[in-house]
């Protein structure tokens, strides 16, 4: 079968069936892409005009980040050995040894990456409750510490779930900056909400970097979407967006998924750049871009927070997708940079795999890296 290409202007959206002959040359089929797939019936429908279709997809996402626990404990392993001193502080804990074992514990968690101001939040409210006789084992401070952690997962960052809406399309913007898995981040996510019954469009808004445009596209050969891309390299960013948008709206598709160029965030035109990548999608639809991702590189640890933070000025950040965590043992940023800014994490790499990028479980995340 043929690549299908429509062309608008300066722009083209090419079709990327799943039988396409291409497939071989990335060694990529459907079957073992993937394996659950629901072929001919999908949970839901996605028809145009139905009510609550993102309310449903956000729902069966959740629901998906439930049974995939295994995935996230996996993934969080070596986090999970920097913290497995605790169960040994505590294993003989008494009354007297107070102080040696909670500056130990605090030792654990800073090492992890939890940071200065948590750290010292979670080891003030256990010493509290010890010496108040709240605690009386080493199993009930353990339950404790999971639960300060939580709470400060949830107190802050609670909608984890993508908020998309209840128009068509929805338009997720993809930013960070480079060499942080964001193109990679993308490719997953559309794979994630494709075989949960939604039509995506993918939109190459990386003019910058020469190749981005190629990852991209071999993304949607991968995942049997389509993609919307510059046919000239002096194209701006927010002009492929903009039209990118303008064709999920005319030609009925579900959410439209926009990556950005990777850039430092101390990269004052480049940051700039972004805002006109944001109006430009309200123009076309008010109030879009839906949902506005950042991907930071989590074996960073704490040095993604000024990157975050300034991010997040620019644009207005709206959830967040940690990559790399599988290689890191600083999982506690997830905690430090939810605490800091008050941004939900939405999504978690947690492998190299089409599927492992998952959606964040504050719950699943406590149990994986404490034991």
């Amino acid at each position: 079968m043929a690549t299908t290409s429509a062309s608008f202007g300066r722009f083209s959206v090419i079709s990327k069936p799943s039988s396409h002959p291409q497939f071989i040359l990335f060694n990529v089929t459907p079957r073992t892409l993937n394996p659950h797939s629901r072929t001919g019936a999908a949970r839901f429908r996605c028809s145009a005009g139905q009510t609550g279709f993102f309310t449903k997809l956000g729902r069966l996402i959740k629901e998906k980040a439930k049974s995939d626990v295994e995935k996230v404990f996996s993934g969080f392993s070596k986090t999970r050995s920097n913290l497995a001193v605790i169960d040994e502080l505590l294993l003989y804990w008494n009354l007297a040894d107070t102080d040696r074992v909670l500056d130990e514990l605090e030792e654990a968690l800073l090492v992890s990456d939890f940071g200065p101001k948590i750290t010292i939040k979670i080891v003030e409210n256990l010493r509290e409750d010890i010496l108040s006789g709240k605690l009386k084992s080493g199993n009930e401070i353990k339950e404790a510490l999971k639960k300060n952690v939580l709470e400060l997962l949830t107190s802050k960052g609670s909608k984890t779930e993508l908020q998309l809406g209840f128009r068509k399309p929805a338009v997720i913007m993809i930013v960070g900056v480079n060499g942080g898995g964001k193109t990679t981040s993308l490719g997953k996510l559309a794979y994630r909400l494709k075989n949960e019954g939604a039509k995506i469009l993918m939109a190459a808004g990386d003019t910058f970097r020469a190749a981005a445009s190629d990852q991209l596209e071999i993304w949607a050969e991968r995942t049997g979407c389509e993609i919307v891309m510059a046919e000239s390299e002096k194209a701006k960013a927010s002009s492929v967006l903009s039209q990118a948008v303008k064709k999920g709206k005319e030609l009925g598709f579900d959410i439209v998924l926009c990556d950005t160029s990777g850039r430092l965030h101390t990269n004052y035109s480049l940051m700039e750049e972004l805002i006109s990548c944001k109006k430009s999608v309200a123009k076309v639809i008010p109030g879009a871009p839906n949902e506005i991702l950042l991907v930071l590189d989590g074996t960073t640890g704490l040095n993604m927070l000024p990157q975050a933070r300034e991010f997040n000025d620019v644009v207005g950040v709206t959830g967040l997708i940690l990559t790399k965590l599988d290689g890191s043992a600083r999982g506690g940023c997830v905690v430090s940079v939810v605490d800091e800014l008050g941004i939900p994490v939405k999504f978690v790499g947690v492998g190299e795999g089409v599927e492992d990028l998952q959606p964040f479980d504050a719950e699943a995340f406590v149990n994986a890296i404490f034991m």
